[in-house]
């Protein structure tokens, strides 16, 4: 099976060429599943129903989040009736929405299962449950071969040192962990020794001549001078898409390949060429 993974995806250009990329890249890639971050799209501060939707009509299978999950009024209800828009597991129980969620997919005429987990780290962020007890809960109802043909786990969180942990806590467990957050893509896309691909950070889809997505002025003010003089806006230049295509083994829902993917704005291009082999990727 052959998925990709996009980072989080700030502001209004940035979600033009994510809608306008996803279904050239499901054709050009042969991709079987598409999971993007999505809790930054509206403008820096979480994401719209209107905004949902115009993913998955481009192809998306499903929205995670973090963090930003609930910046915008609408997304409460909506999140409560659309279980392919997933806040953190770890948030407390009778929280609105899911955490986690079985999806179908075609692969070859043959119906697949992939089991995607969202899930908030607690090193430097807002205080939640155990990630790691989370992830424990999801795994148990829903094992890896026995139930599900592939398992993804977005891990949102800061420290680099909790999203390390949490690879190799899931490693031989799940077909990837990739951490998104920091909004930097980390040159450490990898297969961990028991057959679990692992990025530190997946990176943003946003334009990159700015402080992690938002326009420079106002979070330079702050650094320099401790003073908030507005609210940050998402910068608007052209952006970059990154994230990772991983491809999946058949038999044990593990991974073959991890391959970085970086396209368009300020950063150096790294993209597999059509018809994506184990031979162009990591593993």
């Amino acid at each position: 099976m052959r998925i990709l993974f996009l980072g989080d995806v700030v502001g209004r250009a940035a979600r033009r060429a994510v809608v306008e990329q996803i279904p050239q890249w499901r054709t050009a890639y042969a991709l079987d599943f598409v999971i993007i971050n999505g809790e930054n799209a509206a403008g820096g501060h979480g994401i719209t129903a209107d905004i949902a939707n115009a993913f998955l009509k481009a192809g998306v299978d499903v929205v995670t989040t973090g963090n930003h999950a609930w910046d915008q009024s609408d997304i409460i209800d909506y999140i409560a009736d659309e279980p392919r828009l997933l806040r953190p597991s770890n948030y407390p129980q009778g929280t609105v929405g899911q955490g986690a969620g079985l999806f179908k997919t075609q692969v070859g005429g043959e119906e697949k299962h992939v089991l995607v987990v969202n899930v908030m780290g607690q090193l430097f962020m807002e205080s939640l449950d155990d990630p790691f007890a989370a992830i424990n809960r999801e795994l148990a109802i829903c094992p890896l071969r026995e139930m599900a043909d592939a398992i993804v786990i977005d891990f949102h969180a800061e420290a680099s040192s909790e999203k390390m942990a949490m690879g190799h806590f899931c490693d031989g467990r799940v077909s990837l962990v990739i951490g998104t957050h920091t909004h930097i893509p980390t040159a450490d896309a990898q297969i961990l020794p028991f057959g679990t691909a692992y990025q530190t950070d997946a990176g943003m889809c946003g334009d990159y001549d700015s402080v992690i997505g938002m326009e420079k002025d106002e979070p330079l003010q702050r650094f320099a001078t401790k003073i908030r003089s507005g609210r940050m806006a998402a910068a608007q230049g052209e952006p970059s898409l990154c994230g990772v295509i991983v491809e999946t083994d058949d038999e044990t829902g593990l991974a073959n390949s991890i391959m970085p993917i970086r396209f368009g704005g300020r950063l150096i291009s790294s993209l597999p060429p059509s018809g994506l082999s184990k031979d162009d990727t990591t593993g």
